[in-house]
């Protein structure tokens, strides 16, 4: 198994389970010309954020990590009359191209972007008595991982679903001392959610057209 054929399996499942529409594509397109890093979803990980918005039946979610809004797309399509998506990004170029992602999608109204370094502006959502989400996904730099999670429990109630992006860092999660900053942090990450009774965790591994990696899901109890 390499690769190749990772990359061929993740075209298949998008071919006949996830066919992206004209916001999608266009999304991406716009993202790519505005030379943004080409670290979105993918359209297969993108579908299973709709689905599990879903599956919680979510009205409230928060996304740490907007880029481009393609993975936002995704969230506030799963999202009924009345929800909201409030959604972090630290960069403002990256929230100009999301915004305008998003109008052209047609979701503005559903979703509340917020720019400015997310450990800065999460603490303003706890004031706001924002929470608590139904869901919250967390895909921004890798570094605060840790410090992202304890604020998705601040901001969570019991049955909160917390996704966690990129975990497994092409299989060095389970490398001690490797003194890459954003593995050090997952594996902190991982190891206080093993010791938090508040939550019941694992961590899926995933190969595609992104290589090697995985994410983290958790339920808040």
């Amino acid at each position: 198994m390499n690769e190749e054929t990772w990359n061929a399996v993740d075209s298949y499942v998008e071919a006949v389970l996830v066919p992206q529409d004209a916001a999608l594509l266009e999304a991406t397109r716009r993202s790519a010309a505005a030379g943004l890093p080409s670290i979105a979803v993918t359209p297969a990980m993108g579908r299973l954020l709709h689905l599990l918005a879903r599956m919680q039946g979510a009205t409230r979610i928060l996304e740490i990590g907007t880029l481009g809004g393609y993975s936002s797309i995704w969230l506030a399509r799963a999202l009924p009359k009345g929800g909201r998506l409030v959604t972090l990004e630290a960069d403002a170029t990256h929230a100009g191209i999301a915004q305008a992602n998003l109008r052209e999608s047609g979701l503005e109204d559903y979703v509340d972007l917020r720019i400015g370094q997310a450990l800065e502006t999460l603490p303003v959502l706890e004031r706001e008595a924002a929470g608590p989400f139904d869901l919250v996904f967390i895909d921004a730099d890798k570094p605060s991982s840790p410090e992202y999670f304890e604020w998705a429990l601040k901001l969570s109630r019991p049955g909160t679903a917390i996704v966690v992006d990129n975990v497994v860092r092409g299989g060095r999660l389970a490398q001690p001392g490797t003194g890459d900053a954003g593995v050090d942090a997952m594996r902190d990450m991982t190891e206080l959610i093993g010791r938090e009774p508040r939550v019941t965790a694992t961590i899926v591994q995933t190969v595609g057209a992104k290589g090697y990696d995985g994410f983290l899901l958790a339920l808040v109890s």
